[in-house]
């Protein structure tokens, strides 16, 4: 959703941000992080497509994505969103550390 959603409203935004950019300066991030993270996340959503034809890129790809998904969720709990704003976060840092602990099996 970082390409096709970034300057769309949404109900998870953080605080009352209306787009990403927003939500990045609700949390007191400088700018360029908008940056960094989004191309860390289209990074590691590619590698773990990759990941089909090359298994030892999906450890690394994860494990980007969890250390992403709790940044995200701690950003929601400093700025005191409802739970609800960082259930998809959650959910992905769940998804993104059963993937790593998989992979380590």
């Amino acid at each position: 959703m970082w390409l096709l959603r970034r300057d769309s409203a949404t109900a998870y935004r953080g605080g009352a941000a209306k787009n990403l950019k927003e939500e990045f300066a609700t949390y007191g991030l400088p700018a360029p992080m908008f940056y960094i993270v989004g191309g860390l996340k289209i990074i590691c959503g590619t590698l773990l497509i990759a990941g089909l034809w090359f298994p030892q890129v999906v450890l690394p790809a994860a494990a980007v994505v969890a250390f992403l998904m709790l940044g995200a969720v701690v950003m929601h709990l400093k700025v005191g969103d409802a739970v609800s704003k960082y259930v998809p976060a959650a959910l992905m840092l769940g998804m993104s550390g059963a993937i790593c602990v998989l992979s380590l099996s």
